[in-house]
């Protein structure tokens, strides 16, 4: 029973009157469908806030709640979630910057606009949790007087945030001008020389694996290289060096950095760790040359990371489309390619080439269409959810390839109704063809039918609004009970059986539920 109420909570067609029924039923699950109603409205918002601070916050971040519906001191969360979203009361942060509760300071640290009071407030908390939280999202004023905090946590937070001032950043990586730290969450709780170890078995524990201090903090001090590192503004002359530094995370850092010096890349090119290769071969910011060498990496991952460089030269993607296994995606340079290059792609001698271009979905009407006749699967496989293509086309690509191609034609937002239900009858049935005609929006009820046969399609299938009322009702007594909870969301679920159903839960009948449902609307 609680299933298929769960799902008329979410039914578009309910009526008013029976959303205000479920809504007085109080029940949490039912509530938290009901919250993500349309139709929903300022009151209930209300009062479901009220019942379920966790689904009051919810809906203060989907703009359900104002701040005149909010009491601070009875929902913080509730107040924290608005004052995040810039439309809850000032002073409510004046309030929550003294709230007892850590978690809630915490919170209160990440929102945007605080006042200048409240924010000195947080920057001297004595839980170095809400000073961290702050150091992440404050204003570049602020993070350069963090940066020089006794607490070596508030400094990596100093370093992740991307309004630090630069300089404040470069003195993070090189040290200079900045007092030494003084403790870090790691000595804070255990005596130096200490290693956390990643199989501890403290339930109060929330050290990070590996983390260690010897004296010298120094895990979170390389947590703090590798951030600054990898924060956008910190200045290039300031990181440069660290491509030949013996810790790999921190050359890995830089491999995705854009604006470095030329003979930075080229050490990078030659890191002995493939993932720094990787994200090196994908950064837009290494030239021609050096995209030239990594295109004969003997790494496959370098070589596919490389095939996603949006600067990529089209002769390069044709021998990578050789030699390597890039996968049906859109590639980039692919999407960027201008008209002239496009024509070219079409004529390329390669298919895998051509499958890659066939992954655009705003060609010019003539390649699509010469896609869609070419003779290998794997092109006719990437075009056929194009849209535009003419029916008898895509009937042709099924005729061609059958199995191959049924599922991507089904994806087709242009695919008619008969030729669905067409590819519902496919044989040998294909499931992941059901699928999309499930969630098509053309999909026909003798299309939908078969597609209630798999069981990753089914819930789709109950909740199509083309499904014939009579089968909608049967369904709710299927034994899947997310297929019955679909058929319960199914705006073709006619009304007296809604109805019955709010009638029976509210009496409290749980057993029987569908004895005695109006003819021919139940099992």
């Amino acid at each position: 029973m609680h299933h298929l109420l769960c799902g008329l909570a979410a039914n578009p067609a309910l009526p008013s009157g029976l959303v205000d029924r479920l809504l007085a039923m109080a029940d949490a699950e039912i509530d938290h469908q009901l919250g993500r109603r349309a139709d929903l409205g300022r009151a209930r918002a209300v009062t479901l806030a009220g019942r379920d601070e966790a689904l009051g916050v919810w809906l203060a971040y989907e703009g359900g709640l104002t701040a005149a519906d909010v009491d601070p001191t009875v929902q913080p969360l509730v107040a924290l979630a608005l004052l995040d979203e810039g439309t809850g009361d000032p002073e409510w942060a004046r309030l929550l910057a003294a709230d007892p509760v850590v978690r809630h300071r915490e919170k209160l640290a990440a929102c945007p606009g605080l006042p200048p009071d409240v924010v000195e407030t947080l920057a001297a908390d004595p839980d170095v949790r809400v000073v961290a939280e702050l150091a992440l999202w404050t204003a570049p004023d602020t993070a350069a007087r963090l940066a020089r905090h006794p607490h070596a946590e508030v400094r990596r937070a100093v370093a992740v945030n991307e309004a630090t001032p630069p300089d404040t950043l470069a003195a993070l990586v090189g040290g200079e001008g900045l007092p030494p730290a003084r403790s870090c969450l790691v000595c804070d709780r255990d005596e130096p020389a200490f290693t956390h170890s990643p199989d501890c078995s403290r339930l109060d524990c929330d050290l990070r694996p590996g983390a260690s201090c010897d004296g010298s903090h120094e895990s979170t001090a390389l947590d703090t290289l590798w951030a600054a590192l990898k924060n956008p503004a910190t200045p290039a002359e300031a990181v440069a060096g660290f491509a030949d530094h013996p810790s790999t995370v921190l050359r890995w850092a830089l491999a995705a950095r854009p604006g470095l010096p030329p003979e930075t890349y080229a050490r990078l090119a030659a890191d002995p760790t493939p993932g720094v290769r990787a994200d090196l071969a994908e950064n837009p910011a290494i030239d021609d040359p050096l995209i030239h060498t990594l295109a004969d990496d003997t790494s496959p991952e370098v070589r596919r990371a490389l095939a996603h460089n949006p600067r990529l030269p089209l002769d390069v993607l044709a021998r990578l489309a050789a030699t390597t296994r890039i996968g049906g995606t859109l590639l980039p340079r692919i999407a960027s390619a201008t008209t002239a290059e496009i024509e070219e792609l079409a004529r390329s001698p390669h298919a895998v080439v051509r499958m890659l271009l066939a992954e655009r979905r705003d060609l010019p009407a003539g390649v699509r269409d010469a896609l869609a006749d070419d003779p290998d699967a794997k092109v006719a496989k990437s075009i056929a959810p194009h849209p535009g293509l003419a029916e008898a086309r895509l009937r042709a690509m099924v005729d061609r390839f059958g199995v191959q191609v049924v599922a991507r034609v089904a994806a087709n937002p242009d695919a008619t109704p008969a030729l669905l239900e067409q590819l519902a009858r496919h044989r040998p049935p294909v499931r992941k063809a059901f699928r999309e005609i499930a969630r098509h929006p053309r999909a026909t009820a003798p299309a939908l039918l078969p597609c209630l046969t798999d069981e990753r399609a089914a819930p789709l299938a109950a909740r199509h609004p083309a499904l014939l009322p009579e089968v909608v009702g049967e369904l709710l007594s299927d034994p899947a009970a997310p297929v019955a909870e679909a058929a319960a969301a199914n705006p073709s679920l006619p009304l007296t059986v809604m109805e019955e159903l709010i009638r029976r839960a509210t009496d409290g009948r749980a057993s029987g539920l569908l004895d005695g449902l109006p003819e021919g609307k139940g099992v």
